[in-house]
């Protein structure tokens, strides 16, 4: 089975900054943590939620491809490991709703 190998870009002055990277393919993704960042979503990016440490985030694709899109989810699971949070639940859409994205 073969597995990917996902590396972190952090910014030293923001940790909610941080972008997943793919070593073996195209794939970046965003991270934003949402009670600290503004977050305006792409339509043409994939987003993706998740609660961890009380703390809701956001993971958003960074030009993504067709060939990236099924590993999506596999790096943000990489990503809550990373974060020492296994359980992370991966959410489809923003559970605060429409009205609390910022323009």
């Amino acid at each position: 089975m073969d597995y990917n190998v996902y590396l972190l870009a952090t910014d030293p002055n923001n940790p909610c900054r941080d972008v997943i990277h793919s070593r073996d393919t195209g794939l970046k993704i965003r991270v934003f943590c949402l009670s600290e960042d503004k977050f305006n979503p792409s339509d043409s990016e994939i987003q993706l939620y998740g609660y961890a440490f009380g703390k809701l985030y956001a993971f958003e694709t960074i030009n993504i491809t067709a060939d990236d899109a099924l590993d999506v989810v596999s790096a943000i699971q990489w990503y809550a490991d990373y974060i020492e949070y296994p359980d992370m639940e991966i959410l489809p859409e923003d559970p605060r709703g429409s009205q609390n994205i910022a323009m």
